[in-house]
């Protein structure tokens, strides 16, 4: 390549991001490297190292840029549904698709199987803060305090990562339809956006 798009630092990262969101998806997250997303974009493994520091960097920065992805997607549905212009179980749809077919499950089996649990905490970060901003009533709720809105998130969304990683095989295994954990997660949805509505009213 005698002459390359000259990219902003920005423009570089996002690039990288969305390469190795693509190498996620095509063929697992061990396929998440350096050297791959750097021959993916044109660019050097230096150059990436000068973004993201090593891989473990680099997957982690894939972790946050997917969770807000998928939470920006999420919060704009939910706002839909409580506006009457989207149905609920849509938001839950999102969310079993950002694990399963987006590879979110993926890349959180692959980060805890090679001890790099803190590569998780911009997924849990920014599911949290989509709660509270959707939920603003329990923003600041103490800890402990029993929150239908906290409670069902956390649900819903082991729901998908378990679905991601072993629903098919273990509804098959008892007998299940495959999509029962995503049923499930949009009734506990849609008793959290009735019960929010009736607390505000």
């Amino acid at each position: 390549m005698s002459s390359r798009k000259r990219l902003s630092p920005q423009e570089s990262r996002t690039a990288a991001l969305e390469a190795a969101r693509g190498l996620l998806i095509e063929t697992g997250p061990q396929s998440v490297t350096l050297k791959a997303v750097a021959n993916r974009i044109g660019r050097t493994h230096a150059n990436l190292l000068h973004h993201f520091g090593s891989a473990s960097g680099l997957q982690k920065a894939l972790a946050a840029h997917l969770a807000q992805t998928v939470c920006d997607t999420i919060a704009e549905s939910v706002r839909a549904a409580r506006a009457g212009v989207a149905d609920p179980g849509e938001t839950v749809d999102l969310a079993f698709d950002a694990f399963d077919r987006e590879g979110g499950g993926a890349l959180a089996g692959w980060m805890l199987a090679s001890g790099n649990e803190d590569a998780l905490d911009p997924i849990v970060e920014t599911i949290h803060a989509l709660v509270d901003e959707l939920h603003p009533q329990v923003a600041d709720c103490a800890p402990g305090h029993d929150d239908v809105a906290h409670r069902s998130t956390l649900i819903i969304v082991l729901l998908a990562l378990g679905h991601s990683l072993m629903g098919r095989e273990l509804a098959k295994s008892l007998k299940l339809p495959e999509d029962t954990a995503r049923l499930t997660a949009k009734t506990l949805l849609e008793a959290s956006l009735a019960n929010a509505k009736a607390t505000a009213s």
